[in-house]
């Protein structure tokens, strides 16, 4: 049966008491021994109460609260506007909340011809975008970046002011230009559709050249009759 605090306070004063009343040596060696024997029994169990006291009060603080950590991921940026004053080529770029990040966490590297922007942590993603082969030069000194709401804002400050661009970038310039027919004021106008008959003649299957063909003679035969009547 365990012996309780209070008890063991109660025995060790009893043993004083009959300590300072002993006179034979035999007997006050003996209560001696015993009040050692107590006094570290209550030595023990006051420190049991405080451990166990203290391990309550530690399961009754809260968890600590430990902040997610997010990986997050590198999106490409594809869809942007631009516009241009004489001075400056603006690109405006649309990201939902980058106002609210941190200044230093939307970058903006500039060189002669190309930028590159980097916006990190937006919602737990990063955002990128580069631009190379710039239609024309820039300043880089002359360059910046403007954040505002939901919106990126990247100043190009013409190194040639007063110029327009018609492309941002000289590879657009290049596809545009491939896309656009070739106009030849000198060439017959009827040498377009010729050429245009002539590669669908050569890629094609008999029946198609037999089609062609026809067509061929009965225009020409056609064009006989009617110089014919005139």
């Amino acid at each position: 049966m365990a012996v309780t605090l209070e008890e063991l306070q109660k025995d060790l004063e009893e043993v004083k008491e009959l300590l300072e009343k002993a006179t034979r040596k035999r007997v006050r060696d003996a209560l001696t021994a015993e009040k050692s024997k107590i006094e570290t029994e209550i030595k023990n169990k006051i420190q049991q109460k405080s451990q166990k006291k203290t391990e309550v009060l530690d399961n009754e603080k809260p968890a600590a609260v430990v902040a997610p950590i997010t990986t997050g991921y590198t999106s490409k940026i594809s869809n942007y506007g631009w516009d241009q004053s004489d001075k400056f080529v603006k690109i405006y770029i649309t990201l939902t909340g980058v106002h609210q990040v941190p200044t230093e966490n939307v970058q903006v590297h500039f060189t002669e011809r190309s930028f590159d922007l980097l916006v990190k942590n937006l919602n737990g993603k990063s955002y990128s975008m580069i631009v190379n082969n710039l239609l024309k030069p820039i300043s880089v000194e002359g360059s910046s970046k403007k954040v505002k709401t939901d919106t990126v804002l990247i100043l190009c400050r013409k190194k040639a002011e007063n110029t327009s661009w018609d492309y941002l970038t000289q590879v657009e310039k290049e596809c545009k230009e491939k896309e656009k027919p070739s106009h030849d004021t000198e060439t017959d106008p009827n040498e377009g559709l010729m050429n245009v008959l002539k590669k669908i003649y050569e890629d094609g299957d008999d029946d198609m050249k037999r089609t062609i063909n026809k067509a061929w003679v009965e225009s020409r035969e056609k064009q006989a009759k009617e110089d014919t009547e005139f």
